[in-house]
């Protein structure tokens, strides 16, 4: 090693400390660590909400079951006389629902609805970009959430028409769990819901979010305290833990979505049966938006 002088040894120490945090690592990637670090998960998006939400005329408070399929009527019958049930979850529209539908028509609406029954309908279109392609290949353009998110909600709107479920009724956006590696993936689901949202407003129906409470419940609450809008009107929230409230846990706090805004999916793939009607369900305890 070449031999340095003391004074030259003295200069080189202080140009490396001024390129260092003086631990001996650079500054400049510790800035960029730092910023990383601190950056948040979900940034704010606000988009033009010159509708805003329409006024709630179906909040509700009860259990409800969901099951793949819209039930016989005759189930339905039984269920209303026997269950505790007075509510259901209805999968009315999107390219990924998990079954076919051959008995949901205007007609069973009206029928169920005569019963006694409210509903919680459901579209299940586009998915997470970074969720399973095997379950549901369909997914999230990163670069085009909020166009897809607003044609979503068309075709939701089009199939509550088509089945007398009218303006001033919830649609709940079907979100399935995904993996919370990639911030890019939640800030596309979270843009998606916003454009969801937007849309159903200025036709006039309540925007409506379901999703895992650690995945897009999480991600939404992230875009909530960021200062996105417009949010969701109410939130279904799975946490399979058995307790029958929609008090919240984890992300979901007290001042978020807590005015009869909230539907707690407690258990799932439970099978059940009344007067001898068996129907394989996910149980739910609801207090907020519901179509009656």
């Amino acid at each position: 090693m070449r031999y340095i002088r003391p004074a030259a040894l003295l200069a080189a120490s202080l140009v490396f400390l001024l390129a260092t945090d003086g631990t001996g690592v650079n500054a400049e990637a510790s800035a960029r660590a730092s910023a990383r670090a601190a950056a948040p998960r979900i940034r704010a998006v606000t988009l033009p909400d010159r509708s805003g939400p329409p006024p709630g005329r179906d909040d509700w408070s009860g259990t409800a079951f969901d099951a793949c399929s819209a039930p016989a009527l005759d189930t339905l019958r039984a269920w209303r006389a026997g269950s505790p049930y007075r509510a259901l979850g209805v999968y009315v529209s999107g390219s990924q629902r998990g079954c076919a539908q051959p008995r949901l028509t205007a007609d069973w609406i009206r029928q169920a609805r005569a019963m006694g029954w409210r509903f919680l309908p459901v579209h299940v279109g586009l998915q997470a970009p970074c969720a399973d392609p095997a379950r549901r290949p369909k997914r999230i353009d990163r670069a085009n959430a909020v166009r897809q998110g607003r044609d979503e909600a068309a075709e939701a709107v089009g199939a509550m028409r088509s089945l007398g479920l009218g303006k001033g009724s919830p649609v709940y956006l079907d979100i399935e769990s995904y993996p919370m590696r990639d911030p890019a993936c939640g800030q596309a689901v979270v843009d998606f819901a916003l454009g969801w949202t937007e849309a159903l407003h200025r036709a006039g129906y309540r925007s409506g979010y379901y999703s895992s409470l650690d995945s897009g419940i999480a991600d939404l609450v992230a875009a909530a305290r960021a200062g996105s809008s417009p949010l969701p009107d109410a939130v279904w929230y799975a946490h399979w833990d058995d307790r029958a409230d929609t008090v919240g846990s984890g992300p979901l706090v007290p001042d978020l979505w807590g005015a009869h805004q909230r539907v707690h999916q407690y258990r799932g793939n439970v099978q059940e049966s009344y007067a001898g009607a068996a129907l394989t369900v996910d149980r739910n305890q609801v207090d907020g938006p519901a179509a009656g």
